[in-house]
């Protein structure tokens, strides 16, 4: 069967099994890569989007009691496959169940959001592609019938994931910054992609930046790469850069909800790092932010702008964030810490205790991709595997006081960038700009699964396990006061689940082999 009658089948079967819904899904069509894999990452399909055609998936609604929405995504066929079923009486385990959890009504944090960043190259890339074929790709995001991607990250001056090295303000020596200005990356690729889906999302976007680097000239090292750091006397130009940053934007029609005060702070105390850094200690970033950012952030109308200290990975907390929290004054400029993805070998519960040290402080994991570590392939189209950390990932941060995840780039092409050092990953959706198509990557449902019944304002609810049969499981209670629940399954084989929720009774489910489920119930 080739694959334009796979599509047709998995068409008419979603159209079938959709006919109960108030509003019609676009069902996937699968594509296969037609080139050879020679990862061992497990492989599933990518669906296929262009012009005139891309899977759809209508903002979700609880059906009345005693009905519940069973959503899947599977290795094997579905990509938010729906079904209905109802409520059963609770009765006790047994050993027809693999696993059982009971609902409780202990709650934890409120949810801020999900998302993604729009980069130089992700921006680069989604102009790349013909006006309607932009036009789906921003929609299956940022629409109602996409994610609701409600959370949008993007760079001050250049990143890595920029065609090249450069910041606002290249001229040497203008402390002043009388130089300052954007650059066609923002005026022409960014600020227009960031209008565009501001107008097609019927929740507020929030977006928040973060600099990967000051100008060569105000470093030690005289570089946007490799070991440096920021001069102390540039500390208040720097300050005052962020601001001329965000008074341009806001010339710009594009409001800054918060600000990280550097991307990855430890990568430029690193010899030879290869893409644009700079290096910080916890001391200097306290300094930092009390004598210089803060105020100068105050003094020029921002202080309602959330600032987050941090924005790097796990294995560095608490130490780090204690060294600038435990002074006042950086506590008072501090509303949030920002976490990375990209080493969380290290226990959760440093997510637990870094909550309970600071809980006035939220804590938003800011950037996560695939494809990143040494002897990896950058771009693995249709990888399940990839789908299965990211939703290992966001549950295990949902678990532990962590209020949004937000993804790396909302779209890559098929080498992973473009990135001016080379650096290249993956993207839950990767452009063929030749082609005038683009893919969703398994990543991109696994975004769904939480982005689309976790809404802004959703308070976590316990799942007690009396029995969790290897599953990851997170429950959220919505502002309209329906329940989401997320159940993954990596294992082999199906597992047999009951989730109590008196005095409803009980939800009784098959989490299919592979399978990524959500459940949504009044």
């Amino acid at each position: 069967m080739n694959m334009g009658t796979i599509g047709i089948v998995f068409f008419i079967l979603g159209l079938l099994d959709m006919s109960w819904c108030q509003s019609v899904q676009q069902p996937c069509v699968p594509h296969m890569p037609n080139y050879n894999i020679t990862s061992s990452e497990e492989l599933s399909f990518t669906c296929l989007c262009n012009a005139t055609y891309c899977d759809t998936f209508p903002t979700p609604v609880a059906p009345e009691y005693p009905l519940f929405l069973d959503v899947t995504s599977d290795r094997q066929q579905h990509r938010f496959f729906q079904t209905v079923a109802e409520f059963q009486a609770a009765g006790s385990p047994d050993d027809s169940d693999d696993a059982w959890f009971d609902l409780t009504d202990i709650e934890a944090q409120a949810i801020l959001g999900f998302g993604g960043a729009v980069t130089d190259s992700a921006a680069f890339n989604v102009l790349s592609l013909r006006p309607a074929t932009q036009d789906q790709l921003l929609r299956a995001y940022y629409s109602s019938s996409g994610l609701e991607y409600n959370l949008n990250r993007i760079n001050i001056g250049g990143c890595d994931f920029s065609s090249r090295g450069y910041t606002y303000v290249d001229t040497e020596g203008d402390v002043a910054l009388e130089t300052f200005a954007l650059q066609p990356e923002d005026l022409e690729q960014k600020i227009p992609v960031i209008h565009r889906i501001n107008a097609m999302s019927d929740e507020e976007v929030l977006t928040f930046a973060a600099a990967w680097s000051a100008p060569g000239w105000m470093k030690t090292n005289g570089d946007l790469v490799g070991y440096g750091q920021l001069l102390e006397t540039m500390y208040q130009p720097w300050a005052e850069y962020h601001v001329k940053f965000l008074d341009a934007y806001a010339a710009q029609n594009v409001s800054i909800w918060g600000i990280s005060t550097q991307n990855e702070p430890t990568d430029g105390n690193i010899p030879g790092f290869s893409f644009n850094c700079m290096g910080w200690t916890p001391e200097t970033q306290r300094k930092f932010l009390v004598e210089n950012f803060g105020p100068a952030l105050e003094q020029h109308g921002y202080d309602s702008l959330k600032v987050m200290v941090f924005d790097d990975q796990r294995p560095y907390l608490p130490e780090w964030v204690s060294h600038i929290l435990e002074d006042p004054e950086a506590f008072a400029y501090a509303d949030g810490i920002a976490v990375h993805w990209y080493i969380d070998y290290v226990s959760d519960n440093i997510l637990n205790l870094t909550h309970h040290l600071y809980p006035d402080k939220f804590i938003l994991a800011t950037e996560a991709c695939e494809g990143s570590n040494p002897g990896q392939e950058a771009v693995i189209l249709g990888s399940w595997h990839r789908l299965e950390t990211y939703a290992a990932d966001i549950i295990e941060d949902l678990e532990n006081w962590v209020i949004g995840w937000v993804d790396w780039n909302i779209a890559l092409d098929l080498e992973g960038g473009p990135n001016w050092s080379y650096n290249f990953v993956d993207s839950p959706i990767i452009v063929d700009a030749a082609a005038d198509e683009f893919y969703k990557n398994p990543m991109y449902y696994a975004m769904g699964h939480f982005s689309k019944f976790i809404r802004r304002g959703a308070v976590h609810l316990q799942l007690n396990s009396v029995r969790d049969g290897g599953l990851r499981t997170t429950a959220f209670r919505n502002p309209d006061g329906s329940v989401a629940i997320v159940i993954l399954n990596r294992q082999d084989v199906a597992a047999n689940v009951t989730i109590t929720a008196e005095p409803r009774g009980a939800l009784r489910v098959t989490a299919g082999a592979k399978s990524l489920k959500t459940l949504l119930f009044k």
